[in-house]
């Protein structure tokens, strides 16, 4: 099973910018795509960002686009989210996510992921 650990979140004011990271560890390391999910208190979990691993194919949300950018360092197994210019209501708990077998669709549905990590809270203060 692979295990995914985000980390880089933390409190910063508008206008900042943070940098998360999502590290894959566990059974040999194979995946098709990766993504960034979001979820704030009350809301349902949304999608940020998704990049196949050959970083061909990379999708944002129209919310972040212009903002953030998703990468990955194959060499790591860790995805990257840059994230700039930030805004109060991009504040939520980010969830990292992977896709272990070839998918056509939208990246943009939590059912088509195979593990999830914990998450990281981001908070961005007026």
């Amino acid at each position: 099973q692979v295990q995914l650990v985000e980390s880089g979140g933390g409190l910063v004011q508008a206008g900042g910018s943070l940098r998360l990271s999502c590290a894959a560890s566990g059974r040999a390391f194979s995946a098709y795509g990766m993504a960034w999910f979001r979820q704030a208190p009350g809301k349902k979990r949304e999608f940020v960002a998704g990049i196949n691993w050959s970083g061909d194919n990379i999708y944002y949300a129209d919310s972040v686009k212009g903002r953030f950018s998703i990468s990955r360092d194959s060499a790591k197994n860790t995805v990257y989210l840059q994230m700039n210019n930030l805004k109060p209501e991009d504040t939520a708990v980010y969830y990292c996510a992977m896709r272990d077998s070839p998918y056509s669709g939208s990246f943009g549905y939590t059912s088509i992921y195979d593990s999830w990590g914990m998450g990281t809270q981001v908070t961005v203060s007026i």
